[in-house]
């Protein structure tokens, strides 16, 4: 019975002692990635926050340009289903591209 016991007991040990080893290597390997990303991170620029403006006018600003390029990508979109040759979709193009800043100014006057 006392040979059992001890057996057992030996088993255990060398399990525990197992884990230990996978456990500590593990920890060499994450010891080992950690100083790799810290090293790497030392080398690499600091990224820079650009916090963007909240106020009213920034965030109607920023909704009046979503709706004019919304719009010019329907315009070119369907400049190329309906249209057929090349110069004329160059041509929606350009003319989308001149017509831009007179639909700002028109329809989005920031004077008043």
């Amino acid at each position: 019975m006392s040979k059992e016991r001890a057996r057992r007991r030996a088993e255990r040990e060398a399990a525990r002692a197992r884990e230990a080893a996978r456990r500590a290597e593990r920890e060499v390997r994450a010891a080992r990635r950690r100083e790799l990303r810290h090293r790497l991170v030392a080398v690499l620029p600091r990224p820079v926050r650009v916090a963007r403006q909240g106020g009213l006018i920034a965030r109607r600003r920023r909704a009046q340009n979503a709706v004019v390029t919304v719009l010019f990508v329907l315009v070119q979109g369907a400049a190329w289903l309906l249209l057929s040759g090349w110069a004329a979709r160059a041509g929606v193009l350009v003319v989308s591209l001149l017509m831009v800043p007179v639909l700002v100014t028109v329809v989005f006057d920031r004077r008043s």
